[in-house]
């Protein structure tokens, strides 16, 4: 349930009714919008009657029920309000949100070694990004593949966030290393393999650093908001859901089929803020630039690019990467539909000394 309070409501008087449902058993938790507060009611709420609870003050405005499973994800757990999650960064706040302007995230699949990574950042930087992206431990279908160097490489990204300032974004595998990873990094990613991975879900939720949750690849869109649930459940409201492409019948031409459709749709069901990861979805880079700004026009608030000094070589995702040189022109280019839907700020900024 959700209780919404009138404009107005005094504080001591919010906290006062949120004391009566704790008396009745339930755990408000309290959300504050730009014109109202609102609280979530947890705990079970199946039984009881809205208008009786409305009766418990008169700075009620009305008492709702969420009918969605997924309880705290949904948008009209917020009175349909977007939510944001703020991310401090060497270079400042960066917020990602409906409301605010598009967060360009880029980097390698894999950190590879110093030069590679520090370099790339000042690059990506430098064009206007404000996260680093790579992967320090990689998920891989083969057991054969490059599974990242692991913990030594945190040692990298730390130093490629000293030289350029900007945020980094690195994936948890394994429960047993997030606090490690978050010494280092921003905002702890989620990767398709893992969205139902619930242990680590509830752990990752215990924890306050930021959640980048990425779709599974044959995961519904429900299935995608209740492992969503799972974090929030866990007390962390601060997850950004990222749509990397799903599974289908047709994976001739491109890696996967990127659902941008995801955008309009999750906009009608959660507060929860949209990343679209154009790389892992076409799996080819000269598709990248058009799904980008396709994303950008269908209302994403966040873009994932990857980006390697030289993909020939990568050794990871080559083919799906754009060099540093392609990533300054496609940043130009997505700028014209950004600032055509008043959303672009990644200008060009000089990278730290």
């Amino acid at each position: 349930m959700i209780v919404v309070m009138k404009v107005g409501t005094p504080t001591a008087e919010v906290d006062r009714v949120s004391e009566e449902f704790r008396s009745l058993g339930l755990e408000p938790e309290k959300i504050v919008g730009k014109h109202k507060t609102v609280l979530g009611l947890v705990g079970d709420t199946a039984d009881m009657d809205a208008l009786q609870l409305q009766d418990l003050s008169q700075w009620i405005e009305s008492v709702l029920r969420v009918e969605k499973p997924y309880k705290r994800v949904s948008r009209e757990y917020r009175h349909g309000e977007a939510s944001e999650v703020v991310v401090s960064t060497p270079s400042g706040a960066v917020t990602f949100s409906q409301h605010h302007p598009i967060v360009v995230v880029a980097g390698p699949c894999s950190v590879e070694n110093e030069q590679m990574i520090v370099e790339t950042a000042q690059r990506v930087k430098a064009a206007g990004a404000k996260f680093l992206r790579g992967g320090a431990f990689k998920p891989r279908t083969s057991p054969y593949a490059f599974q990242g160097h692991g913990e030594s490489a945190l040692a990298l990204l730390a130093a490629a966030k000293e030289a350029s300032g900007l945020g980094i974004i690195t994936e948890v595998m394994d429960a047993a290393d997030i606090d490690v990873i978050a010494e280092v990094a921003d905002v702890l990613q989620v990767g398709a393999r893992n969205m139902q991975n619930f242990s680590l879900l509830k752990k990752i939720g215990a924890q306050d650093k930021p959640v980048l949750l990425k779709r599974g690849m044959s995961a519904t869109i429900d299935e995608w908001l209740m492992a969503a649930e799972y974090i929030l459940a866990g007390g962390n409201p601060n997850v950004i859901l990222c749509e990397r492409g799903i599974r289908t019948f047709d994976s001739s031409y491109a890696r996967n089929t990127l659902d941008l459709a995801v955008i309009p749709v999750l906009r009608s069901l959660t507060h929860l803020p949209i990343m679209i990861d154009p790389s892992h979805g076409t799996g080819k880079s000269e598709y990248v630039p058009a799904m980008a700004a396709a994303a950008i026009a269908a209302g994403t608030d966040s873009l994932m690019i990857e980006v390697h000094p030289n993909p020939a070589k990568a050794m990871s995702d080559g083919p799906q990467s754009l060099t540093p040189d392609r990533f300054d022109q496609v940043m130009g280019e997505l700028a014209v539909i950004g600032n055509a839907v008043n959303r672009w700020d990644a200008k060009p900024v000089p990278v730290l000394a």
